[in-house]
Order: structure tokens, then sequence, then C-alpha cells
């Protein structure tokens, strides 16, 4: 009997045993478990402008260290060169122009917070499934995505209808004329006219009624009143938007709740990072998606007194360097928490460096090291080539660096495959999950061709040719540098999409990425004997993609982007618009 026993428990302990050793690495099973995730996004942020892509003067030793404790992307790749565009897409794992968040005009992000244009409410955020899959949900910082749609408190655009449960942050994105001391940024040309053009019609007024009284000319009273009603019915206008860009635009909310109308520039660094902890605190013990949106490194550059003067980059520098100081307290409170192991970090920049934005001699702008234009520009490798780094301790190995093609767009899939989710099968998702590529499970990113759009123009094409290691790019459409032979757009302010501004390429300027990353040298049929080839296979992937686009309404239509009364946001009795309830008093 005895020994009946030795053999039945024999029998049972021997395939526990096997299954033990049988049993996946720790770090396979951790693959399958709910990470928590946290998403760092900068604003504007050049890809020179980082330590570890290349930058030694400006100090970024926490982003720097995300990237020695993990995995850096050196061909991350933004889906759009502005901030609106881009942000949509990281969003939802579309290029822009499937959620009408792309422009036909030159008006090619959300202009007020009083529009009605926004991310539709039928696209799908990755924050949505995470919140379907028991994610607590949360966004700190600049949104930038549109607020209302057809009444001021339907919040149709708004990060709580987008998958969110907590939003504190800025609905719109930070500008100059959140500055009283600074000189206003937004439509600065167009504010120009409209001025000029209302001085013109004031003096021609003027000069009918003293004609009037002094007989030089022969005029109606009823003409001069109605000439004086339209010159005052013309100045309100536009000085009612123009006018209070600062209280419309520049505000803070928590929710639906407006906080601060207009915001107190000199606090907002510390409340959003006080935020971005508490939403960690708060949530230790539960999966969370954290999405810090930054507002820095976007002009005026609100930097706190500790970190003014202490880069050698001016007041730029000082900017990305208080916003590294930022990512290395999140890490701390991360750390503090116990769930370094448990969390993906992934840091990156919405798109490249503003070359453009100066004042006087001061640059402003960010540096997009080798790659040559820079924001706003929609095929020049400066414009969406932004840094991308992931860590994930235990499970992706530190130390790798990529040099595969990714998008912003593989955030959606990524961080949806992680939280067990499902992607929407009623739609193109066009990003792709990165784990196997970051965790080196595969060698090669899904990416065969990628497409670079600036609004809703085709500018240029990327060619994976994995067979050969070759990243081919063709051109389509280039922007018109000023002055000559500059890098950038200096005369306008911002390269524009179409128009005059830009020179079609027929053939279009074909570059070899993986030797010439700066794309100084474009090749031709004399020098690259693949070179029609090349052109064929990228035509016939224009002609693909093209067939799975769909005509959707156009978010950033010249209506859509008007500033309206009725939407704006206000945190008192319109058009009385003022709180501060940030306040100690």
């Amino acid at each position: 009997a005895s020994f009946l026993l030795l053999c039945f428990r024999t029998s049972l302990v021997a395939p526990l045993i096997l299954g033990l050793l049988l049993q996946p690495p720790l770090t396979q099973l951790s693959i399958i478990t709910q990470p928590n995730i946290v998403l760092l996004m900068a604003d504007d942020l050049g890809i020179g402008d980082v330590g570890c892509y290349g930058n030694d003067t400006i100090r970024t030793p926490n982003i720097d260290r995300l990237a020695k404790e993990g995995v850096k992307l050196t061909q991350h790749i933004a889906a759009a060169p502005l901030c609106t565009p881009s942000r949509a897409s990281f969003l939802t794992g579309r290029y822009p122009l499937r959620s009408g968040m792309d422009a036909i005009n030159n008006y090619r992000v959300i202009f007020w917070n009083g529009g009605s244009g926004g991310l539709p409410p039928n696209e799908t955020t990755f924050a949505k499934i995470l919140q379907q899959q028991g994610y607590s949900t949360g966004l700190i910082g600049k949104w930038h995505q549109g607020v209302n749609c057809e009444s001021r408190n339907d919040h149709c655009h708004h990060p709580l209808n987008h998958g969110f449960d907590y939003f504190y942050g800025m609905p719109f994105t930070l500008i100059s004329d959140c500055k009283p001391t600074e000189t206003p940024e937004m439509d600065r040309v167009f504010r120009r006219k409209l001025w000029i053009y209302t001085q013109m019609i004031g003096l021609i007024t003027l000069t009918a009624a003293l004609g009037r009284l002094t007989g030089l000319i022969s005029v109606r009273w009823k003409t001069l009143t109605c000439l004086a009603g339209f010159s005052l019915l013309f100045f309100i206008s536009w000085f009612s938007s123009y006018g209070f860009v600062r209280y419309w635009n520049c505000i803070m909310m928590r929710n639906h709740e407006v906080t601060e109308q207009p915001m107190v520039t000199d606090r907002t660094t510390s409340l959003i990072l006080r935020e971005s902890i508490s939403f960690i605190e708060r949530n230790k013990h539960k999966p969370f998606l954290l999405f810090l949106s930054f507002l820095h490194s976007h002009t005026p550059l609100l930097t706190t007194e500790k970190f003014l003067g202490r880069s050698s980059h001016g007041l730029y520098g000082d900017n990305v360097e208080e916003m590294d100081w930022m990512v290395g307290q999140v890490l701390d409170a991360i750390d503090k928490e116990g769930l370094k192991n448990t969390t993906l970090v992934y840091f990156a920049s919405d798109h490249g460096g503003w070359l453009e934005r100066q004042e006087g001699k001061r640059q402003l702008g960010g540096w997009n090291g080798i790659y040559r234009g820079g924001k706003a520009m929609g095929g020049w490798e400066g414009g969406i080539r932004v840094p991308g780094i992931f860590r994930w301790p235990g499970v992706l190995p530190a130390g790798t660096v990529i040099d595969e093609p990714t998008s912003l767009m593989d955030i959606y899939p990524t961080v949806v495959h992680l939280a067990g989710g499902m992607l929407p099968q009623d739609r193109v998702i066009d990003g792709r999950d990165l784990m196997p590529l970051l965790r080196g499970t595969v060698e090669h990113s899904e990416h065969e061709f990628l497409f670079h759009y600036c609004g809703i123009h085709l500018h240029a094409v990327r060619w994976h040719q994995k067979d050969s290691g070759a990243i081919w790019k063709a051109h389509y459409v280039t922007p018109v540098f000023r002055p000559l032979g500059a890098g950038a757009c200096y005369d306008r302010g911002f390269c524009p999409c179409f128009g005059e501004g830009v020179t079609h390429h027929d053939p279009p300027l074909l570059f070899d990425l993986s030797r010439d990353p700066s794309e100084a040298k474009p090749l031709s049929a004399d020098t690259e004997p693949l070179f029609d080839t090349v052109i064929r296979e990228i035509e016939r992937a224009i002609e693909e993609h093209r067939g799975t686009l769909t005509p959707v309404p156009e978010q950033l239509s010249l209506y859509n982007v008007m500033w309206k009364p009725w939407l704006q946001p206000c945190c008192g009795t319109f058009p009385f618009c003022w709180c501060d309830k940030e306040s100690d008093n």
C-alpha cells in the first residue's frame, strides 16, 4: 500500500515539476499583466536638443537616463509636423487626415478654445480602450484637440469625452499671448492687417465728417452715421476675439471646470508637476495611464526662476533643462511608490523644433541636429524625426538603440496590446505594435512605407527596403526657403504646404536616408541605378494608400477654426470670464 501511495504522489509531483520547468521567464509573464503606462510628450522639442541624441551643451540627465535604462529609437517619426494633427494621430494611431484633423488651408492647428473643430467624438483613442480595460486614465498638460461642438458645455472634443477619467491643464496650447510681457504670437500678420484696415476705415469716416462740417464734401449725415457704424462694427468684430486672446485661449481647466482665466503663468509648471505626481500617488494600487503632455518647450518658454540662466543656450536651453528636471521628478515618484518595474515609460516630442521662432537675435525655437528643416515642414526630416525612448526594466533590454523606422502612431497599438485590449476593427489603424521590435524578438519594423503629409498635401514618402537595408525617401513637394540658401522660411515664420511657397518635383527628389540622413545630396537616374525602380514602387504604394482614404468632415475648415462666442469656455457669465480658483486667497 505504501508503495502504491509513493507512486501516486510521484505521479502528482512530476507534472508539477515539469510545468514549472516549462514556465516562461519572468519577463514573458510580465508582458501579459497590465503595466502602468506613463507617456511623456514634449512640445516643439528638436531631436538635437537632447543629450542622448548628440547634444553636449544642453543638460538632460533624466531623459538620458531613460535611454540608458531602456530603448532609444533613432528614426522615430511624427505623422505631422504641427501640434494638432500630430497629437491627433498619436491618440488615434491613424494619419490625421483620416479623422479630418489635417487642413486644406493655412489654418493647420486648432486656433481657438471657442472654435468648433476638434478630435471627432467617433474617434477611439487609446485612452478610451484602456479605460474600458479597467485603467485609471489621466491627461495632465496640453490638449489642443478642441473643446466644444455646438454649445459652451457640450465638451464633445474634451479629453473626458475621449477616454480620460481626469484632465488638468490647457485645453489649448501655450502661446506668447499668454504672457503679457511678450510680443503677441497668434495670427500676428493677420492681426496687423486688421488693425491697418480699421485705421483706414476710421480715417475715411473722419475725413468724410470733417469734409461735411467744412462744406468741402457733400455727404448726408445719414451716410456718415452708417459709415461710422460700419467702422465700429468692423473693429468690434475682430477685436472681440483678437483683443482678448489671453482670456479666451490662455486658460487652465480641471476636468470640465475652468480654474484659471487667464492662466497665471508663474505657477503653471509647479501645478502641472504637482498634478502629475498626485495622479501617480492616487492610482498606484491599480493599472493607470498617465499622459503628461508638457507645455515645455513651446514659446513663450515658461521657465521658473530656479532655471533661468542655467544653460548655455539662453531661455530655450533653460526651458529644456527645466523640463528634464520635471521628467526626473516624475521618475522619482514612480520609484518612490515601488512602481518602476511595473511601469512602461515613454518619452517623445510631438514634432521637430521651430527654426523660425526668433525675437531679434534670440533663438526661441529648437534645434534638429543633422536633420534638414523643422516644425511645419511636412517632408524634411527635421520637422518629423523626433526623440523616442521606452523604459520598462526587466522587460525591455537596457541600453538598446534601434535604427528602424517607427512612428508616434505606433504607441496606440502598443499600449492597447499591453492593456489586453482589442484594436478597433471598423477603421484603418496605421500604427504597429512595437513590443516585438523593442524586445528584440524581431529584427525589422513592420512599417514598409510611411507617408509624410503637410496639411492634406502629400509631400514625401519613405520606403524601408528591408532586404537591402536602404531607406528611400521621395519628396514630391518641398517648401521654398527664404532668404535663399537659408534652412527655413524665415520670411514667413512658417513654411506653407501649398501655393507659391512650395516647389513641386517631377521626378521627385530621392534620397537614401541610410547613406544620407541629412538629405543633402538628391539622387537621380544618372547617379542611382535603382532610381526608376524605387520611384515606381513608391508610386504604387501611394495609389494603394490613397485607396484606403475615405472623405470625412474637415475639422480645421475656416468655419471650424473661427472663434465663436457661444462656444467659448468661461468661468463666469460670458463675456465676463475671469477666475483664479488655484489661488490661496
